[in-house]
């Protein structure tokens, strides 16, 4: 998943390790959501390129709650706070004790907005173990869970990138998952990271013209009529309120 890991000089001779290991075994290699800056490393190794979508990124020490633009998250935050949301950071250690209640969120949110089920792929699914190993930023309504935010972090305070979000349905506050966000942003801003990744958008940002390679147009499709198993254009539209860079994201693989 992503490019490799380590010093960038170094970058091509382990992209071919991996290629040859692969293929020792009679496998396949394939780097998963790979940015566009580093295509000519994969495309100069053989691999065939294939856009999955946009990874939205906030960031932070230029995000602002002023002027028109911060308008809606403005009157989110007023609006969450009347309605006495109180929002907090679980760490690891501490996440035991509330798990199943987050299960009870991730579960009422399912049966309302997804058909099949979770998705494991391109988005991050509801399992214990994952839920167990990072922080967990969460807001309550009258001292119970009704939106919640699982956060990974590195010891280099450079980003934070959020893995699953999910809210109750019949909260009564209808602005938990924005105030959850905002309070995050502000949080991690004060702690000096530098960006927000709110994670990827599969199917965002292919081309609709008639001369588009055949994937972009089956992914358009997918994403115009494929609301009743995924709400992509929900999800990328939720993002889209805390005014992120989107950024394009690729599949690189053999054959």
């Amino acid at each position: 998943m992503g490019d490799p890991i380590g010093e960038p000089t170094e970058w091509s001779e382990l992209v071919w390790r991996f290629i040859e290991l692969a293929d020792s075994h009679g496998s396949r290699a394939a780097f998963y959501q790979i940015p566009a800056s580093s295509l000519p490393l994969y495309l100069d190794a053989g691999l065939k390129i294939l856009k999955l979508g946009e990874e939205a990124r906030v960031l932070l020490p230029s995000f602002t709650l002023q002027g028109s633009k911060g308008a809606n998250l403005r009157y989110a935050l007023k609006r969450g706070e009347r309605d006495c949301l109180q929002f907090e950071i679980i760490p690891p250690e501490q996440v035991a004790s509330i798990l199943d209640e987050l299960e009870l969120v991730s579960n009422a949110w399912l049966c309302k907005y997804t058909a099949g089920g979770e998705k494991r792929f391109s988005v991050a699914a509801f399992r214990r173990d994952f839920v167990l190993s990072q922080p967990v930023a969460l807001v309550r309504e009258t001292g119970k869970v009704v939106a919640f935010a699982t956060v990974m972090t590195t010891e280099l305070r450079d980003e934070v990138t959020v893995g699953l979000m999910r809210h109750k349905p019949d909260a009564t506050s209808r602005y938990a998952m924005e105030y959850l966000f905002i309070r995050l942003i502000q949080c991690f801003r004060e702690q000096g990271y530098h960006t927000l990744s709110l994670g990827m958008v599969p199917l965002s940002g292919f081309q609709a013209h008639r001369l588009a390679p055949q994937w972009h147009r089956l992914a358009r499709v997918i994403w115009s009529f494929g609301r009743r198993f995924y709400n992509f254009q929900g999800l990328r539209a939720f993002k889209e309120k805390f005014d992120p860079v989107w950024e394009p994201r690729y599949l690189a693989a053999s054959g």
